[in-house]
């Protein structure tokens, strides 16, 4: 579960400036650091935190390696990533070269279905006091059968 709170700023630029606006920010910044990935990848399988670490690592390698190549990388279930170069339109044929056509490169990472549909079950909640003040004192309004 993702826990978000409510924020708010000030909107410094375009036509909503000086306004106040609220938005919902995460709690906390959850992450799964390598040591946990390798241990719960030891855990599942039959292979030892050495192995698993140097196959992530190899991983990696291998990964800088295509990308240094201009290769994508197909990840099985996990998805594929792939370097993408922007390229500025110029005036004239001439102008085109390395140096002032081509921004910097870009790496892509495309999701597998498998992912995008584990990212889609997240459970999200929003801790909004003033809501919950409002419902405590009653004074939401209450829905009359058929209104919206």
């Amino acid at each position: 579960m993702i826990e978000f709170e409510v924020k708010s700023r000030v909107l410094n630029i375009g036509t909503r400036k000086g306004q106040t606006v609220y938005y919902a920010n995460p709690k906390a910044k959850q992450r799964m650091t390598n040591e946990m990935l390798v241990e719960r990848i030891v855990r599942e399988t039959s292979l030892s935190e050495g192995d698993v670490s140097n196959a992530l690592i190899s991983l990696t390698n291998i990964v800088c390696d295509a990308l240094k190549m201009g290769i994508s990388v197909d990840l099985a279930e996990l998805g594929t990533f792939r370097l993408t170069v922007p390229s500025k339109m110029l005036d004239t044929e001439e102008e085109v070269t390395a140096d002032s056509a081509l921004k910097t490169p870009k790496i892509i990472f495309t999701p597998k279905q498998k992912m995008r549909t584990a990212a889609l079950s997240v459970e999200l909640s929003v801790d909004n006091p003033a809501r919950r003040k409002k419902e405590e004192t009653g004074e939401e309004e209450e829905e009359t059968p058929g209104t919206v």
